[in-house]
């Protein structure tokens, strides 16, 4: 039988194509691979993946007014780069690229979506700027004594004392109901303001529930 010369060298170039082949395809599968314990998305920021995703809101009332410690998320349709989360720091400023320092505190996100859209103007071509309040940490009372939760609580809108004592966990068996009150101060100085639970849940005296303002401090003794 005649053996074709080139057969042999044919098959080995062939197989050495192929291995070289699988040999790619095996390190193509090893750099897309994630590493062990890396399932987890990395959080969205400033120029990453999802940023630009417009999170739950904290609150929806349009009038509710931006405060340091809230935690807000920028979104700027379009541009991933120039959303995501972003803290108001204690001296009421955030920080945006291209903008640097933008005063938060004091403004509705409405507002402050406002006056992100001027400042971007020079930069961004017809910008959209959403701003939602993720968490809100200004708005805090504190209660104190015997309540079943002794510390602050972030304060809902309208929020009245009967309604932070219930989210306190109750009372201790040693709380006197009819002595407690609130500390707050008004101008500079702190006054005190009495109440008498056991009056208010009989339905008497209602005006004793009174609406909590931000920093209000209830003592029950």
């Amino acid at each position: 039988m005649v053996t074709n010369k080139f057969a042999i060298p044919t098959a080995i170039a062939l197989l050495l194509f192929l291995t070289i082949l699988a040999s790619a395809q095996q390190t193509q599968k090893n750099t897309n691979r994630k590493p062990e314990g890396s399932s987890k998305e990395a959080p969205a920021d400033f120029g990453q993946k999802g940023a630009d995703a417009i999170p739950a809101a904290a609150t929806n009332d349009p009038d509710y007014v931006i405060g340091p410690e809230d935690t807000l998320h920028i979104s700027v349709w379009k541009e991933p780069d120039l959303s995501g989360g972003v803290p108001v720091r204690p001296d009421g400023k955030i920080s945006l690229p291209l903008l640097n320092d933008v005063q938060a505190a004091g403004s509705t996100p409405m507002k402050l979506a406002s006056t992100i859209t001027k400042e971007l103007q020079q930069y961004v071509t017809d910008p959209h700027v959403t701003v939602v309040v993720t968490n809100i940490n200004s708005k805090r009372i504190f209660l104190v004594g015997e309540v079943g939760h002794v510390g602050s609580l972030n304060m809902l809108p309208n929020m009245t004392v009967l309604q932070a004592l219930a989210s306190a966990g109750g009372f201790t068996q040693f709380a006197n109901l009819k002595k407690i009150y609130i500390l707050r101060n008004e101008n500079g100085k702190q006054i005190k303001i009495p109440v008498n639970y056991k009056v208010i849940v009989n339905g008497q005296s209602p005006e004793q529930n009174i609406l909590l303002k931000p920093g209000d401090t209830i003592v029950v003794p």
